[in-house]
């Protein structure tokens, strides 16, 4: 009986932090909702821009090691 009880541990604590985790959330208030929606935004941005500088810098470089005849 003991190996049974044993296999039913993980699921059973899985299943109450689970329902404890889901206890804890709340919605975001209107504040909170913006302030997150801006670093959202500002990370797309970043990352946009990141990415396009290395493909501006990689663009010349690919074309001097591959060589356009």
């Amino acid at each position: 009986m003991s190996v049974v009880t044993e296999l039913l541990e993980g699921p059973r604590q899985f299943s109450k932090d689970s329902a404890r985790l889901l206890q804890r959330c709340t919605k975001p208030d209107r504040v909170e909702f913006v302030q997150i929606s801006r670093a959202v935004a500002m990370g797309f941005l970043l990352m946009g821009f990141i990415g396009f500088f290395v493909k501006l810098i990689h663009i010349p470089i690919n074309n001097i090691i591959v060589g356009t005849v």
